[in-house]
């Protein structure tokens, strides 16, 4: 960050609002816009080709929202997160966003944050004042953010047939094809629909809407028949993880 300066990339949906940011960016002064997005691909793209220290970021947006974006380039660049609902607001610390901004926000609001990213991008470690949750409930993911080579494949959960361990990988099994994501199994799990997905072996998530039928295997081994033929194996422990919802 020579001199100082920020490199920022705006990301809003709606032009006025990137607009409006602009003019304040304007006024404030110490930083360069390096582009403007208008949804998260655009951002992407922007991010992987461009040397960016700071996201002002919507969060709801078509197709890919500002937490899909996040997790798309990892945590190398900061994100100061522009919204209109409050209600994200808690999970945007728990990505250690370095503010959020509700809509309309005074410039002095916008300045302070930007102090914080500064602070932030020479200090990375992450601000200890930051009240987070420790336990909260929360919704269950309605799809995954899947990034191959270039592409980037959204997936609603209802597609996928079955989640498959690949050491820190999982491979995704929906629609036909197998898209490999930078995940654990259990970490997966925890944000899947329990009632849905079922983990009927330590490397296999279920679709239980895929299910055909059970068969025995061997002695205390099962065999989870999918509709269109595919099978997956089930452990004893699994096997009762799936009777419990079937």
């Amino acid at each position: 960050m020579a001199d100082d300066i920020l490199r920022v990339v705006i990301v809003d949906d709606e032009a006025p609002a990137r607009m409006a940011v602009r003019q304040d960016l304007d006024a404030i002064g110490g930083v360069t816009v390096v582009a403007e997005c208008a949804n998260g691909f655009e951002a992407v793209r922007v991010v992987n080709e461009e040397a960016v220290d700071l996201l002002l970021l919507d969060v709801q947006m078509p197709k890919l929202d500002g937490f899909d974006v996040l997790e798309l380039i990892g945590k190398d660049v900061s994100v100061i997160f522009i919204t209109a609902y409050d209600e994200f607001a808690l999970r945007a610390f728990d990505v250690h966003a370095v503010d959020y901004l509700l809509k309309p926000f005074a410039r002095e609001r916008l300045e302070a944050a930007l102090v914080r990213a500064r602070a932030r991008l020479r200090d990375p470690r992450p601000d200890p004042s930051v009240v987070r949750a420790a336990a909260r409930p929360s919704a269950a993911l309605d799809r995954l953010v899947i990034r191959d080579g270039p592409n980037v494949h959204v997936v609603p959960v209802e597609k996928i047939d079955y989640i498959e361990a690949q050491d820190d990988y999982v491979q995704v099994h929906a629609a036909g094809k197998a898209l490999l994501k930078e995940q654990t199994l259990g970490d997966l799990e925890q944000q899947l629909d329990a009632r849905r997905f079922v983990r009927v072996h330590r490397s296999f998530l279920l679709n239980i809407e895929r299910l055909a039928r059970v068969e025995l295997y061997a002695k205390d081994s099962r065999i989870a028949i999918l509709h269109d033929g595919r099978k997956v194996p089930i452990s004893r422990s699994g096997y009762q993880r799936l009777q419990a919802l079937l």
